[in-house]
């Protein structure tokens, strides 16, 4: 464990140390988040998450807004210099971290603790927070969180949703949150690593609709309650805060709520997704507080998570294809590689087509909402996509490797179990 520990502090360190010299560093706004993570990765020894509640107290601060991205080319997808960087840095992360931990974290059903030091030595939560309290967001960001998303879902699909809880609710905080919300959140994340959080967004019903909810709100001089149930909540059973949707006055609407005795927590594992300790939690006069003001808007809050799905099934698919390519180059038949077979190929080739295809569609409705215009009907087609293909991926993957697809000794079944949570789950994170 000591060893991985100092594998994880040393990582972190020397992949944002090699970036602290560059002449590019203050041009690209990184020079607070590599000071910043600096100082949080030389922190010695390795914090054990407590199951106690933590003391959140309101902190007075302006009310913080991103500005939408303006002069943004919506036609031009490629990526700047700070997202190159961003996705190089994620995607090595994703390879030497996260691939290595994913077998056993997935068969031991429980997300790995030295990942939390790697989300600190990373300082990943800082790409979410506002520059006002210390974080490194000065605009809307939201193809750069997508891409972050995409680039860690390469190493394992399941952990990525692990590691971005946090990081979904701080950006959901600052996007939507009230003053009274954001005075008592975001300095905590600011300050205090440990503190966690995740959202309890799905309902136990058949086809579920977000928009049709069975947990609802009340209010009572002021003050919000919370009842009902809520399924396959990431890490429900160690977050700190939850971002929970129920229906108040008719219309669904986010709340957010501290752990405490009036939430019962059960384990609840799933077919993918088990390295996330997927629990049910059912809320009885869970005190809460309304997320949103009178800016809040719900779709654009569904839709901003569906697309952090997609991105990580993107990142998933491309480790399936580079999988299969791998794979099919050595498996040997009939004296010859399985990839000169025809059938073969071509399912590969659908694989990259298939990847390029849903990654357009991402980006391309990520880059309207960062620029604060409708995106709704490109999220909605992206996740429709998404879906569809990202089992299709999985599917062939397994069919490639034939037996071997059917067995743990390989990740592909693991990867294709994770991608039915494309399909399945709504919002649960956010961009």
């Amino acid at each position: 464990m000591s060893n991985m520990m100092n594998k994880a502090q040393g990582f972190g360190l020397s992949l944002i140390t090699k970036i602290a010299g560059s002449e590019v560093l203050d041009q690209l706004k990184l020079r607070k988040f590599v000071e910043k993570s600096l100082y949080q990765g030389s922190k010695t020894g390795f914090k054990v998450l407590n199951k106690t509640q933590k003391a959140f107290k309101p902190q007075a601060i302006d009310k913080q807004r991103l500005p939408n991205q303006v002069n943004k080319n919506l036609f031009d997808l490629s990526l700047t210099e700070e997202q190159q960087m961003t996705v190089d840095a994620m995607s090595q992360f994703a390879e030497e971290v996260l691939y290595a931990l994913a077998h056993d974290a997935d068969h031991q059903a429980q997300f790995p603790e030295q990942l939390w030091q790697h989300l600190v030595d990373l300082g990943l939560n800082y790409y979410a927070l506002p520059e006002a309290l210390g974080g490194v967001a000065a605009e809307q960001n939201i193809v750069s969180n997508i891409l972050i998303a995409e680039s860690l879902a390469k190493g394992d699909f399941s952990l990525t949703a692990g590691l971005l809880s946090t990081f979904s609710v701080i950006n959901a905080i600052t996007r939507w949150g009230s003053t009274q919300v954001q005075s008592m959140y975001l300095p905590v994340f600011a300050e205090d690593t440990d503190v966690t959080a995740t959202f309890a967004f799905q309902e136990a019903t058949p086809a579920f609709n977000p928009y049709q909810l069975k947990t609802t709100a009340t209010e009572a001089n002021g003050q919000f309650y919370i009842t009902g149930e809520k399924t396959l909540v990431i890490l429900g059973d160690t977050a700190d805060v939850f971002l929970v949707s129920a229906e108040f006055n008719g219309q669904p609407d986010i709340f957010v709520v501290q752990s405490n005795e009036t939430i019962a927590i059960k384990a609840n594992p799933a077919m993918g997704l088990k390295a996330t300790e997927t629990a049910t939690l059912h809320f009885n006069q869970t005190p809460a507080l309304r997320l949103g003001d009178a800016d809040f808007d719900y779709t654009a809050f569904v839709d901003l998570g569906n697309l952090m799905w997609c991105a990580m099934a993107i990142g998933t698919g491309e480790a399936i294809k580079a999988y299969c390519i791998k794979y099919a180059n050595e498996r040997t038949a009939f004296g010859e590689p399985i990839s000169h077979r025809q059938s073969v190929a071509f399912m590969i080739a659908d694989m990259a087509i298939e990847i390029d295809a849903m990654r357009m569609l991402v980006l391309n409705a990520a880059s309207l909402a960062e620029t604060g215009k409708p995106f709704h009907r490109e999220a909605y087609l992206a996740r429709l996509l998404c879906a569809e293909k990202s089992m299709k991926i999985g599917t062939d993957g397994v069919q490639i490797l034939g037996g071997h697809g059917f067995t743990k000794e390989h990740p592909v079944e693991r990867w294709y179990r994770d991608l039915r949570a494309t399909a399945i789950l709504h919002s649960g994170l956010h961009a």
